[in-house]
């Protein structure tokens, strides 16, 4: 089973980078972290690795670019997360802009389908 590990260092350094979006807050769990905006859980970290929630609307960005979904051990593979790219993290505006789809999906309320009718 992998480590669930986040440095300091790296939890500190995707703070500082996201600070175009806002203060964010982050919480520790299972080994990872959780990042927060307004008490919206919208990115994940973990193996010193940032992940973005992701739906239909920001996915495509995701995909394009090469990122992986998150995997928190080999085999569970949780869709709703994307891995951000190097070069986007790198970029405090480019960042801010792919935290603002995560931010949205975060929001967005889960499709339902609508109550069969019996009948």
């Amino acid at each position: 089973m992998p480590s669930m590990a986040v440095s300091d260092e790296f939890l500190q350094y995707v703070c500082d980078q996201l600070h175009k979006v806002g203060t964010v807050s982050t919480r520790r769990m299972f080994g990872g972290a959780g990042i927060y905006f307004q008490d919206k859980f919208f990115a994940l970290v973990d193996n010193d690795e940032l992940y973005f929630k992701v739906n239909d609307a920001n996915r495509p960005r995701f995909v394009q670019a090469g990122s992986n979904p998150f995997e928190p051990t080999p085999g569970q593979i949780m869709k709703g997360y994307m891995s951000v790219p190097a070069e986007v993290l790198e970029s405090a505006t480019t960042l801010a802009e792919w935290a603002q789809g995560a931010l949205a999906a975060a929001q967005a309320k889960p499709s339902k389908k609508p109550p069969r009718k019996r009948g």
